[in-house]
């Protein structure tokens, strides 16, 4: 089939996105349909298609269902069918939130961690960073006079290949930093972080980017032992920091600009948000950090 290539040469596909978008192929698709011919994929051909699918994983099937309806409605514009088959509404899973860290539980995960690496987690939970973008933060992204750090890039593996791209969705953003976590950038700018304007913060051993995986087991799952957060994932550090923000007073058009999410929708209201919005937040959330706790 040459929609994929052709999808990715048209839209720019990211590789990561190739990669997914061939397993459900491989998966889930061929073996049903692959060897049907176009005019004989009928809506009760795709009805049976998704019985056949596996009900425990919800939201893959959804994702393989809306890359197959993706498929046809370009065979429809191609005019090789008159219609899509794909008629069918599936119904959307529930996404999983994990529950947000306390600043407590926050406290004593960075406390468990080796010191070199304590910082990831503060800027994963302050400034909602994900784990890809804080392993790829290299020192020049980091601005002390201004308080900020700018997030242009992050690091991932499909297929076992390292690729160092935008963010998720090319939400390339500029976040302030609480004050309260100045201190702790600089002194780890001082002895952890590699030299130079390109030096990682965060290098391994071996001067390269953590992997998720590795970083979860050598380090983050005996952290949160640690912490009494057995369940907590390195990704809800970014649902603490979302809530520690809306808990500032951040409106949805600024919450969205710091977390960098992007939909049409929600591309106009950022051209509302104030410029010195994002400050404002990051001293808010040093507030919340330093008021005492009962």
């Amino acid at each position: 089939m040459t929609w994929l290539p052709e999808r990715t040469a048209v839209r720019g596909l990211k590789p990561k996105t190739v990669s997914e978008y061939q397993r459900y192929l491989d998966r889930l698709i061929y073996p049903t349909l692959g060897d049907m011919r176009l005019k004989d994929i009928t809506p009760a051909a795709v009805r049976a298609w998704i019985g056949k699918l596996n009900a425990k994983t919800p939201r893959i099937n959804e994702h393989a269902y809306s890359l197959l309806k993706t498929i046809f409605a370009t065979a429809v514009q191609d005019e090789l069918l008159d219609r899509n088959p794909c008629r069918e509404r599936m119904r959307k899973p529930v996404r999983h939130i994990g529950e947000p860290a306390t600043l407590d539980e926050l406290a004593l995960l960075v406390a468990a961690m080796p010191e070199r690496l304590r910082l990831m987690i503060e800027l994963a939970a302050w400034c909602a960073l994900r784990f890809g973008e804080v392993a790829e933060l290299r020192r020049g992204d980091v601005d002390l006079k201004n308080g900020v750090i700018r997030v242009s890039r992050a690091v991932q593996w499909v297929d076992g290949k390292k690729i160092v791209a935008a963010p998720k969705a090319d939400s390339v953003r500029v976040v302030a930093f609480p004050p309260h976590i100045g201190e702790a950038i600089k002194e780890h700018l001082r002895k952890h972080a590699q030299w130079g304007k390109d030096g990682l913060l965060f290098p391994t051993t071996h001067g390269e980017q953590y992997r998720a995986p590795t970083f979860h087991q050598a380090y983050f799952r005996k952290a949160r032992e640690a912490a009494g957060r057995p369940d907590l994932r390195f990704h809800d550090l970014r649902h603490t920091g979302a809530t520690l923000a809306a808990a500032s007073g951040a409106t949805l058009a600024e919450l969205m600009q710091r977390l960098g999410h992007s939909t049409v929708s929600a591309a106009l209201a950022y051209q509302h948000a104030a410029q010195g919005s994002d400050k404002r937040i990051a001293a808010q959330l040093s507030v919340i950090a330093l008021a005492p706790r009962l």
